[in-house]
């Protein structure tokens, strides 16, 4: 059965929705831009122009529109909660860029107005998405790694400008652990599950924001986990998975883009193997899961994982207290 297009608005001119997922959801077979919102009105009218869509001026205005199904909210991590709350309670499905919101009483609450509602609220993480993920499962599955002994994760980048970039602003939810780290802990969740525990934790604060941290997990099976994220180190986003018989490396874990063919690394006993993967497009892969979601009405389909997530998250920043 063929599924009408859903009606989509985009509430904000972030640089991820101009660079990457508008363009994607333009070229979904699922979804039709309807409008783009800002409260610059030139942004939305040069949004608007560019991707030949309506352009609100206001926030509200794009949740009144009746035709919008769903929002995807690209706004800071501390305006996530408020306008996420919003769009769900105008009836509109939500994805929401990570992470959701700046405390796990945020999160709880955001899950509760989108079960109330009879809506979906979908965490932006792409990268699970990617094909090199199902590929290195079914290498685990087969028994490659043998027990898993310890996962590793980095995601850091270099400095941007402090004095405008919204990430070094904590009003507006900044810091690396929100930002970077999110990414480490939701992979730290796909392979050691959902008993994950925070063992030691340490941010590195310059005038309240976290510039970069670490943490140390663990799971029931006493399977350790080392992260580490930072904004001002050098570009890297990768995850070391290793075991009794083997070991395995993605060296582009998180921003594999549509045209890059990302690298797994094998290794155990028998030498070093590099396999080079075909491109996957992870962007529109998640829009394309995202629509499945709303049209088979899975509401419930992670809500436990965002969850976990932002306990995870409250537990680092607790330790800094």
């Amino acid at each position: 059965m063929k599924h009408k297009k859903i009606q989509i608005g985009i509430m904000g001119c972030a640089k991820i929705a101009e660079s990457l997922i508008i363009p994607n959801i333009i070229r979904s077979e699922s979804f039709e831009l309807r409008a783009i919102a800002s409260r610059h009105s030139v942004k939305a009218v040069s949004f608007g122009e560019k991707f030949d869509c309506l352009a609100y001026n206001d926030y509200e205005q794009l949740l009144n529109d009746d035709l919008i199904d769903c929002i995807y909210i690209p706004l800071p991590v501390g305006l996530h909660y408020e306008w996420a709350i919003k769009a769900l309670n105008a009836g509109k499905h939500v994805l929401c860029e990570k992470s959701l919101a700046t405390t796990t009483e945020e999160v709880s609450s955001m899950i509760e107005t989108a079960m109330n509602n009879e809506k979906i609220l979908f965490e932006n993480f792409m990268f699970p998405f990617h094909s090199q993920f199902s590929f290195i499962s079914s290498k685990i599955e087969k028994n490659f790694l043998g027990d898993i002994r310890l996962f590793k994760s980095t995601f850091c980048f270099p400095i941007f400008e402090k004095d405008s970039n919204i990430r070094y602003k904590k009003s507006l939810g900044g810091g690396s652990l929100l930002d970077a780290g999110a990414y480490t802990l939701m992979a730290a969740q796909m392979f050691m599950g959902e008993s994950l525990s925070i063992v030691s934790s340490k941010l590195n604060l310059h005038n309240e924001v976290d510039f970069h941290g670490s943490a140390i997990l663990m799971n029931e099976s006493n399977v350790i986990g080392n992260i580490y994220f930072g904004f001002d180190n050098f570009y890297q986003n990768n995850i070391e998975i290793h075991g009794t018989d083997g070991s395995i490396i993605l060296k582009r874990a998180f921003t594999a883009k549509e045209d890059f063919n990302p690298t797994v690394i094998f290794e155990d006993n028998k030498g070093i193997k590099e396999i080079k993967l075909p491109i996957c497009n992870q962007a529109l892969r998640m829009l394309d899961n995202f629509a499945q979601l709303i049209n088979n009405k899975s509401l419930t389909f992670n809500h436990n994982i965002m969850l976990k997530q932002a306990k995870l998250i409250s537990k680092i920043l607790q330790n800094e207290k």
